[in-house]
């Protein structure tokens, strides 16, 4: 495959930060994007260009796409994996931070590739990768907004890929299981800290304590590292004809198919088990 000119968000870390570097390896111009951009020096001796952005940010958003386009005269793949998730109880969550989840994992996302698709047209091929999760398929409790965010990132995927089509523009879909990060820590104490004051403290701790080993204590066997996670974002990119949803992770085919055979109250006491028990 000939060099593809690639921009991939939130690449600071995580999931983006081994794309990018990956991507680059292969021999692709690799342009990684997010607000920290400290983070990103280190990708430089991969020979990914580093930006700075914020994707709920159009004057931002708009730079970094007129920039590439001006110095490649092209734009071949768009990785939308900026996003974060927060956790809360629904009654507690403040309308503010409900807003802001939706601002950077869906807004951004949608502004992104509005951006990108006039270019894509014009050269009539192009490839969107969109980073969603289990979490767009299956809901958990206290995790109302983020699971929202993530179902819409599924939505707006399914519509961008009927619609593009024709364009020779392909959309996929990156949804994993859990991968290990310091985020399932950092939401963990967030939730707690959410929760504390409220009606659902104590069970939102016992799903706080979950977290905890799951990303803290045990991660390696419950968790897909970021590096494996990267490798089918790379398989996205580079595939000739690449699927439209790209499922993995520890659990991830389990879930679905209880999540599609069981009745709901059934799959509610099942994830609620889960996250209740001690381990």
């Amino acid at each position: 495959m000939s060099s593809l000119v690639i921009l991939i968000t939130g690449a600071s870390s995580g999931i983006g930060y081994e794309a990018a570097r990956m991507l680059a390896e292969k021999g692709h111009k690799v342009y990684g994007a997010a607000r920290r951009m400290e983070r990103m020096e280190e990708l430089r001796k991969y020979g990914v260009i580093p930006m700075a952005l914020d994707v709920t940010s159009d004057d931002s958003a708009k730079e970094v796409i007129e920039h590439i386009v001006r110095e490649e005269s092209r734009i071949d793949v768009l990785v939308n994996n900026a996003g974060y998730g927060e956790l809360g109880p629904m009654e507690t969550t403040s309308m503010e931070n409900a807003q802001r989840q939706l601002d950077v994992n869906v807004m951004g996302l949608a502004r992104m590739t509005q951006l990108v698709l006039p270019h894509m047209r014009q050269q009539h091929r192009g490839r969107i990768v969109n980073i969603a999760s289990i979490a767009g398929r299956i809901t958990f409790c206290f995790a109302g907004w983020y699971n929202a965010s993530k179902y819409a990132v599924e939505a707006l995927s399914d519509a961008t890929r009927m619609e593009v089509r024709p364009y020779g523009i392909d959309v996929a879909i990156i949804e994993p299981g859990g991968v290990y990060s310091n985020w399932g820590v950092i939401a963990a104490q967030q939730l707690r800290k959410a929760s504390s004051q409220t009606t659902y403290a104590e069970k939102a701790g016992r799903m706080a304590d979950v977290f905890d080993m799951m990303y803290g204590r045990n991660p390696h066997n419950l968790m897909t590292s970021a590096t494996k996670a990267a490798k089918h974002v790379c398989k996205a990119v580079t595939a000739k004809r690449p699927k439209t949803r790209y499922a993995f992770g520890v659990g991830n085919a389990t879930m679905r198919f209880l999540h599609t055979i069981l009745p709901d109250r059934w799959f509610d006491g099942l994830i609620n088990y889960l996250f209740n028990k001690k381990y």
